[in-house]
């Protein structure tokens, strides 16, 4: 969800952790009252009055903690079979301070039980060994991916949205970006390397950084961060400019419109909504809401999807925004009707009738001066052809959740021209009504083609990093190919680096081939922030290759790799590798670990090296990592957490926050060279630094 302010930064909390300073010893609990807000929803009847008390209780109360086991890795069910049979029996029939805990539950309507929400308090899970355990648990598995924190409601619109790896996938509003992670994730179902990709748009330069840091863990090639205003979100050319059929524009099979809102659905974990919240901030989101799902509409292809969703109850900016959409698209576009999709979810439909309260809280009729007419309900006729029946609303009491509001359109024949914004005297009279708060954030409405061609030709900022494509015959390039075994299947062409110069110097991407294609074409009218991931990473000069493949690229490499470079490995050695830091290949041979690894490794050159290991059980995945092989010692290029996590899902060690198993190793080994004054090889020194930067860019 786009928040139309940034929020203040606190510090970084974790799977059901509170930072208990002092400071906030003395804080005063804000009164989770707010008058207005309780006769707005009671009037406007969107609650059954019978089911009101319930509603206003679980709005009042702590909102439990949701997760939901990352979809797109093979090793999904193997994370999933770890928590049910590691840690779920020890958490059912557990009582705290004389009173039962409720055990963690799969949530009914997500598909293949991967979402689960837990309803304990912050104090058992410090303080519950066995809760405790299943946090350490959640903390490593998220920290590599595997795991996301997430709430419910939330997950519910990239799922109805129904991506497949083929799709050409649009987030206009994606900051903080668990719904775009998810997107994501469907992509790649099916294969590391999806035809489709997923472009994540946000207007807030910073939260778009922000998107990054979210994103990069699910290590996509098909993935590009954009940093652009969804109302006037640029039209993409598909290819240059010396094509002599002009320019043709990108159409997309899906876009999520989850845009900014006045959150009302969130109080039960922003507070602060409960003394804020008032009438005018919907009427003021109305037009931004409408005009990013307008903008929207334009860009998505025929037969395509488009949801519209937010965490707002308020039906000026749900239905309403739905129903001027539908006025103006006519027979163009269809709502979804999704009530056969997540069996189990309790939902309510979406509404045809609500009174306008203005700001100062009168109740308004249509045609009222400084009043939109887009504010009101639908006419009996219009009712009848919008079916605003087949929105979702999801209420906070239905099933111990955060409110939400999902609808999903089909857009049915895009022959029409681009459909006209809100005329521009409506919008200053809505100006003139609603004040200073809808002017601090002025906005042109002029949605022409012609507009929005000016409005998308944006100058790279000096101190922006270009995206410069090399060419695949580049000697660094070549000489990779080479040593690596790299087939033509791979996409050689599709290799960037992000300097001036163009020529590869510390480290080199990979976009997927959709990507590269709309990178090159649109240099002058998308600010991209991020694309591609670390294919190769610079390293000693004085070895065969002076590049090493680096680990988030590996899902993509190792289906393109026939080289003597891979080596089959056990799980002995594997253990090994995990939990010692550079051990040398006499020690190896004396301790009789993997002989036939061993020996394939000292045949080859110093530098980057690869062990795949057969688990021999169909239900786990095979593992396939990167290590350094030195003349007398050899080490396995992974980042710590990687090395927590897969300590406890492959051998069932586990590890606490404070560990780190090769660390402690090689702090050992240092402490023994010292006492015998052993100097350190060089190899251990040169790939040390190596294991360092490999962990530094995980």
């Amino acid at each position: 969800m786009a928040r139309r302010k940034n929020q203040r930064k606190g510090p970084k909390k974790t799977f059901g952790t509170r930072d208990d300073s002092n400071s906030q010893k003395n804080w005063t609990e804000l009164v989770k009252e707010n008058e207005k807000w309780e006769t707005y929803y009671k009037e406007l009847g969107v609650i059954p009055a019978a089911e009101w008390d319930e509603f206003k209780k679980t709005c009042q109360s702590q909102l439990p903690l949701t997760f939901r086991i990352t979809g797109s890795r093979k090793h999904s069910k193997e994370v999933l079979q770890l928590f049910e049979e590691q840690h779920l029996p020890n958490l059912t029939n557990v009582t705290w301070e004389g009173e039962e805990v409720k055990p963690p539950v799969a949530l009914p309507w997500y598909p293949e039980r991967l979402g689960w929400q837990l309803d304990v308090s912050k104090s058992v899970i410090r303080k519950n060994d066995q809760f405790a355990r299943m946090q350490r648990f959640l903390v490593v598995e998220n920290a590599v991916g595997n795991i996301s924190r997430q709430e419910a409601v939330s997950m519910i619109p990239p799922i109805v949205l129904d991506v497949k790896p083929h799709h050409f996938v649009l987030d206009m509003c994606a900051a903080p970006g668990s719904k775009t992670a998810q997107l994501i994730e469907s992509l790649h179902s099916e294969s590391a390397e999806p035809s489709g990709f997923v472009i994540a748009n946000d207007a807030d330069y910073k939260r778009s950084h922000m998107l990054v840091h979210q994103l990069k863990r699910l290590n996509s090639a098909n993935l590009m961060v954009v940093n652009h205003d969804a109302q006037f979100f640029p039209r993409i050319k598909v290819n240059s400019a010396e094509d002599h059929k002009g320019p043709q524009f990108l159409k997309f099979d899906r876009i999520l419109c989850d845009v900014p809102c006045s959150g009302d659905g969130t109080m039960r974990k922003n507070i602060n909504v409960w003394k804020d919240w008032n009438t005018g901030s919907g009427l003021g989101l109305h037009i931004v809401q409408l005009n990013i799902l307008e903008r929207g509409l334009n860009l998505l292809k025929e037969g395509g999807k488009l949801v519209y969703s937010t965490c707002s109850l308020n039906p000026i900016e749900n239905e309403a925004v739905i129903a001027a959409a539908l006025r103006r698209w006519g027979d163009k576009v269809r709502l979804v009707n999704c009530d056969d999709q997540l069996p189990g979810l309790v939902r309510s439909k979406g509404i045809t009738q609500w009174k306008v309260y203005d700001k100062q809280f009168q109740v308004r009729e249509k045609g009222s001066e400084n009043c939109l007419d887009s504010w009101f309900p639908p006419s009996t006729e219009e009712v009848e052809s919008f079916h605003l029946d087949n929105c979702m609303r999801v209420y906070q009491h239905q099933q111990n959740t955060g409110g939400f509001f999902i609808t999903v359109f089909e857009k049915v024949d895009t022959a029409a021209s681009e459909a006209p914004a809100p005329a521009s005297d409506a919008i200053a009279a809505v100006e003139e009504a609603q004040g200073p708060e809808l002017k601090k954030a002025k906005i042109d409405t002029s949605s022409t083609a012609s507009h929005i061609q000016k409005k998308e030709k944006l100058p790279r900022d000096a101190n922006e990093e270009p995206f410069v494509f090399v060419n695949p015959d580049h000697p660094a390039l070549a000489k990779c190919w080479k040593f690596y075994g790299i087939d033509d299947k791979f996409d050689k062409s599709a290799c960037l680096v992000r300097n001036a110069t163009g020529e590869p110097t510390r480290t080199i991407y990979h976009v997927a081939t959709a990507l590269k294609q709309l990178i090159v074409n649109n240099e002058d009218r998308l600010k991209i922030v991020y694309s591609g991931v670390k294919l190769f990473v610079s390293q000693r000069s004085d070895i065969d290759c002076a590049w090493r493949i680096q680990s988030e690229s590996l899902p993509i490499m190792k289906l393109h790799m026939n080289s003597d470079r891979i080596v089959s490995g056990n799980m002995e050695i594997l253990k090994k590798l995990l939990t010692e830091a550079f051990p040398r290949y006499e020690d190896l041979v004396a301790g009789d670990v993997d002989p036939e690894f061993i020996a394939q490794t000292q045949k080859l050159s110093a530098g980057c090296t690869f062990i795949r290991v057969d688990r021999n059980d169909p239900a786990k995945e095979d593992l396939f990592l990167p290590v350094w092989n030195g003349s007398k010692c050899i080490n396995l290029m992974v980042c710590k957490e990687d090395v927590h996590e897969l300590l406890y899902r492959v051998f069932g060690i586990e590890t606490t926050s404070k560990q780190n198993p090769k660390a402690e190793h090689m702090a050992k080994k240092s402490q023994e060279a010292a006492e015998a004054s052993v100097e350190t090889p060089k190899e251990e020194e040169d790939s040390s630094e190596t294991a360092i930067d490999a962990t530094a860019t995980q």
